[in-house]
């Protein structure tokens, strides 16, 4: 079995959306009891993570930790087309991942109790995301 649908996410600019609820409902959309659900995000300045959950300082500490690694409007960066986040956006992907998969059990994503599935946007101005959720399974 397969079945694949788009999905689309707005996101406020720089930071994390949880998405969980949405991949939740394309997998039941599926009627999948088990297999596997691949999500894919067709961008080069945002990313998927899975993470924790519960504590929303997470996500606030791994944005400020990326500060430190790509910020904006360094001057190393020749690639400023759209701005000054607009490399270090792209460094961020590159840094992260752009596809998550997670196993189906009985009919469920199996995420483990504190995870959730996030886009992380690293633009600072807000965009319209789009992921490619594929559901495979036994027929």
């Amino acid at each position: 079995m397969w079945f694949q649908q788009r999905l689309s996410v707005a996101t406020k600019g720089r930071g994390s959306v949880e998405i969980t609820r949405d991949i939740a409902s394309v997998v039941a959309s599926s009627e999948a009891d088990s297999g596997l659900c691949h999500v894919f995000l067709q961008h080069t300045s945002a990313s998927l993570m899975l993470c924790e959950n519960a504590d929303p300082n997470v996500r606030l500490d791994l944005e400020t930790f990326m500060g430190e690694i790509a910020p904006d409007g360094d001057p190393r960066f020749v690639h400023d087309q759209e701005g000054p986040d607009d490399m270090p956006a792209h460094i961020r992907t590159v840094l992260t991942q752009s596809e998550i998969t997670v196993p189906i059990e009985n009919g469920r994503l199996a995420l483990g109790t504190w995870q959730g599935i996030y886009l992380w946007e690293h633009r600072a101005s807000p965009h319209q995301r789009t992921l490619l959720v594929s559901v495979f399974g036994p027929s």
